[in-house]
């Protein structure tokens, strides 16, 4: 099993090269590079591209009769129909992204063979059924609005762009189930807010039929989370105690190593 946290020639701190560093810090102020200004400049800029720019997306259309007839209903009671439909997109797309985290996690675990942790490949498994079936649930909430599942909404999109980072951290082949486990808990954490948000705003909006399905999802993802919480302790203390168990080792081979 790959060591999780390995000590080796890790370059990037000032202690790695004393000498260069005491020189670095007592160079007299003439010969450092002084920069006239602030970040003024800088911050005008952007503050100029965010009032000129566009919306990153907007809410399609109906493109049926059906969801005409609903969006106008809707307006015409006050609600906003376009939000909970915006909303409605991101779950989808974060729901995919879920069952894509957990298909990458069970493939890592697979093949690590790791064993720092209570978690089985039938655990994962059954989570990432849920997740996949979570994505069906809202689908079928986007169509009984009236809505289209294939379109990217605003939202969708920017999640779409929040969770890369996770998905690159769970199939990076360098990383550990810990460390894997962590974005996963980023993701669990996210995923049960946004349920959270999804049941009130089809609360405020009168949408008594979609909350049912989706209170059955926000207790299984409340699940995951403590699931995917406690392993990912599990991980990170037996790493410590790993580690721990290194240093006795090396005590014991050269006790003045470690003076």
């Amino acid at each position: 099993m790959k060591e999780q946290t390995p000590m080796g020639m890790n370059r990037t701190g000032m202690q790695m090269s004393p000498l260069d560093a005491n020189a670095m810090q007592a160079a007299p102020a003439s010969m450092t590079p002084a920069t006239p200004g602030d970040d003024s400049a800088l911050a005008q800029m952007r503050g100029s591209y965010i009032s000129e720019s566009d919306p990153i997306g907007s809410v399609p259309l109906p493109g049926t009769v059906k969801g005409a007839m609903t969006t106008g209903v809707a307006l015409l009671t006050g609600d906003q129909p376009q939000l909970l439909l915006d909303k409605l997109g991101e779950r989808l797309a974060f729901e995919r992204t879920g069952t894509r985290l957990y298909d990458a996690l069970i493939t890592k675990f697979e093949t690590m063979q790791d064993t720092s942790t209570s978690m089985t490949l039938a655990d994962l498994r059954k989570i990432r059924q849920d997740e996949a079936r979570h994505f069906a649930i809202v689908a079928e909430a986007i169509q009984s609005l009236g809505g289209d599942p294939t379109s990217q909404t605003p939202c969708a999109d920017l999640v779409g762009v929040e969770s890369m980072g996770l998905m690159q951290v769970v199939t990076d082949p360098r990383t550990t189930v810990a460390q894997s486990l962590h974005a996963i808990l980023v993701a669990e954490m996210t995923d049960n807010v946004g349920w959270e948000l999804l049941i009130a705003l089809a609360e405020d909006q009168n949408q008594s039929a979609l909350i049912t399905d989706f209170s059955v999802a926000l207790d299984e993802e409340r699940m995951h989370l403590q699931q995917v919480q406690s392993w990912f302790q599990e991980a990170t203390l037996g790493e410590s105690i790993s580690n721990g168990a290194m240093v006795d080792d090396i005590a014991d081979a050269n006790p003045s190593q470690l003076h």
